[in-house]
């Protein structure tokens, strides 16, 4: 038992007995014991605004009382808290508010499949319903594309520092270029990238030497989460469904950190106006609570009965706080604000951009931001573009850290600054959090320059 309630202490047992695959204490060495809305309190007392959200699952941000509320009222209701696949009447209802969300092509069309509770898991499902359906065997996913850590997720997932130990990866997953602008995968760029990327992967996947087989799917996230938060351009999106349409090659999008809201719209992918045949939702579906499901059209479902199972797929406390959220989200507007917040947000960090020449680009969807971090003392790219800087992206990361906010890197090189503040946030809030950040930025400039 623990006499001594000082941070030091609880940091020290974890460090001793935590496995070391543990990640964000190692940017963050914080033991929070309150929190709400967009705020925690670590137990010294310290404030601190969270830009990291759970990763995107805390939607309304910390203990929002809609959320609260659902958990008292399974408890008190006795609503079990269990029940495999069974059906509950919250269960229904859980149900038909993810269908009455949908695009209109859709709301009729589709089925459920209730999964593990990881987005990892989801997508595991996703793969194994369209390699039953179609028979097909080669996966087509994207560089800098990410969908979890499993085994079979990795291997569909671009960064290699994850996987490169690891023996047995999926096989017949080939990589396609993502519209990645800023730095164009084919030393292009000027807004030629996505036309690039459309062309060079519908020229390959009817091309009879391509040495892709019969493709079981095409999977993609429409804004790269871990990837550095790059948004993929609308047209490229279109283009993508419309290849994939052409082909017979089911379209999966993984909405696991895009989808709910995060984007402005309900799912990512209605930017552009397009209908996939697999949609995989997490994080935020559950109402902060452990939840994944795949949602996809009902010609696909050709599973035998069992074929994917998890125990913890009939969880029905998840189920509530998702519908709860949902419910939310919905008769509160809170798209609205996620679209004046994109804008005060963008408009704050554009403007550092221009002051700032280690801000290299500032890009995302709604509150999906990311900020790239360069080294202008390094040499330009054939686009004209400074190198990622992780030295100083971390070091950023750190001030704010210290200045009471937390956000997290990621991207290549770690040098990606990405904003996942709950949909909720204020403008007032915004605000401080981007007093915090530029604050943060100019420190830690001035003690690179130091140290340079």
């Amino acid at each position: 038992m623990i006499t001594c309630k000082t941070e030091s202490t609880y940091l020290t047992i974890q460090n001793e007995k935590e496995s070391n695959a543990k990640s964000y204490p190692r940017h963050f060495p914080i033991v929070i014991e309150k929190a709400k809305g967009v705020m925690i309190m670590d137990v010294e007392g310290k404030s601190y605004y969270d830009c990291l959200s759970g990763a995107g699952t805390l939607a309304l941000g910390h203990n929002p009382q809609v959320v609260v509320q659902a958990i008292e009222d399974v408890l008190k209701q006795q609503i079990p808290l269990h029940t495999l696949d069974l059906a509950t009447p919250l269960k229904i209802e859980f149900m038909q508010e993810i269908f009455s969300m949908l695009p209109k092509e859709l709301k009729d069309s589709t089925k459920i499949q209730f999964c593990g509770p990881t987005g990892a898991d989801g997508v595991e499902a996703a793969i194994k319903l369209v390699k039953n359906a179609t028979k097909g065997k080669s996966i087509l996913a994207f560089q800098g594309g990410y969908h979890g850590s499993t085994q079979a997720t990795m291997s569909m997932s671009g960064n290699l520092s994850k996987k490169q130990h690891l023996q047995s990866l999926l096989p017949d997953v080939h990589f396609l270029p993502f519209p990645y602008e800023y730095r164009c995968p084919f030393g292009i760029g000027e807004g030629q990238t996505a036309r690039i990327s459309a062309q060079y992967i519908e020229n390959l996947l009817d091309d009879c030497e391509s040495g892709i087989a019969s493709p079981c799917c095409m999977i993609f996230e429409t804004v790269q989460g871990e990837g550095g938060a790059i948004p993929a351009d609308i047209e490229w999106l279109r283009e993508m469904r419309r290849i994939t349409a052409k082909r017979g090659i089911p379209l999966v999008v993984d909405e696991v950190q895009t989808g709910i809201g995060r984007t402005g719209k309900m799912f990512s992918f209605e930017h552009a106006g397009i209908i996939p045949d697999v949609i995989i939702c997490s994080k935020a579906i559950g109402g902060s609570l452990p939840m994944s499901i795949v949602i996809y059209k009902e010609e696909l479902d050709q599973w035998n009965p069992g074929a994917h199972i998890g125990t913890f797929r009939g969880n029905q406390l998840g189920m509530a706080t998702g519908l709860a959220t949902l419910k939310y989200i919905k008769e509160n507007n809170i798209l609205e604000n996620v679209k004046l917040r994109s804008e005060q947000f963008f408009e704050k960090l554009t403007d550092l951009q221009r002051i700032y020449k280690e801000i290299g680009d500032v890009r995302g969807r709604g509150l999906m931001i990311g900020v790239e971090i360069v080294n202008p003392r390094g040499c330009k790219d054939s686009l004209g573009h400074y190198p990622q800087f992780e030295e100083l992206a971390l070091q950023i990361q750190e001030r704010c850290f210290k200045n009471g906010l937390i956000i997290e890197v990621g991207g290549r090189h770690s040098a990606v600054m990405r904003f996942l503040p709950p949909l909720t946030i204020t403008k007032n809030e915004a605000t401080e959090v981007l007093r915090i950040f530029e604050k943060s930025v100019v420190e830690a400039i001035q003690m690179s320059n130091r140290n340079s």
